[in-house]
């Protein structure tokens, strides 16, 4: 479980902490961390993955309350957790098989996607929870 906290949560506020001076000039920036469906608290209907889910859970109040601080300083800022979508990487293969075949993504699209979510982003945006086609999650 410390490991998924590690890899999943810790870093990411680290590095939100200290790339903070880079982000205080007057344009529009975008701090983006992949997150998961599956650390929503709110869509939680299956159950299981607890260190995994725990540990993007706590990536997304991290986030979020970081986009509460970010604001302060540097308004032009825009801090968003994303969920990729399932792609098809070594952590996904076991579980493809579940996995319709329009809804497994190769690696280039997930990015394709990804990027197209941050292009769109508005000013009121930062803080909150997006899925791979730009609809909001609940937390």
């Amino acid at each position: 479980m410390l490991r998924y906290f590690q890899i999943n949560s810790i870093g990411a506020v680290l590095l939100a902490k200290h790339l903070l001076p880079l982000f205080r000039h007057g344009e529009r920036s975008v701090f983006a961390t992949i997150s998961a469906k599956l650390g929503s608290i709110g869509d939680n209907q299956l159950g299981g993955w607890y260190g995994y889910r725990a540990s993007k859970a706590a990536l997304n109040m991290l986030m979020r309350t970081a986009a509460i601080e970010y604001k302060r300083s540097c308004p032009k800022a825009l801090m968003v957790t994303l969920h990729p979508g399932t792609t098809d990487t070594r952590l996904s293969r076991p579980f493809q098989g579940n996995v319709a075949a329009e809804k497994l993504f190769s690696v280039e699209r997930t990015v394709i996607q990804l990027l197209t979510v941050i292009e769109q982003l508005q000013e009121g945006d930062s803080g909150q929870f997006f899925s791979w086609d730009g609809s909001r999650l609940p937390w």
